[in-house]
């Protein structure tokens, strides 16, 4: 899978590593098993599990043709929404 990511103008480096993540968690939650869904203004979007047990969330926008993402941002989920997350891969899981 060809990857992208959004670089920041300010920083000239990935938006992502402004919210603590590298391009390797991301890839790693794209690949793997998760939850991926419609997001805002067409993207979609994915919860997943990296390889060191962090949950991110990566929004994305797939390659028209191909078979690659523009990743916009990812960020560690935690709180409610990691809370709500665990829960419906519960009731999945039944």
């Amino acid at each position: 899978m060809d990857v992208r990511y959004y670089i920041d103008p300010a920083a000239g480096v990935p938006h992502i590593y402004g919210h603590g993540v590298t391009e390797a968690e991301v890839e790693w939650v794209l690949a793997g098993r998760g939850e991926e869904g419609p997001s805002a203004g067409g993207t979609r979007q994915k919860i997943g599990r990296t390889a060191a047990g962090r949950y991110l969330r990566v929004v994305f926008v797939p390659d028209g043709g191909g078979d690659g993402v523009f990743v916009v941002t990812a960020y560690p989920v935690a709180g409610r929404a990691l809370k709500a997350y665990r829960r419906r891969k519960r009731r999945r899981g039944r």
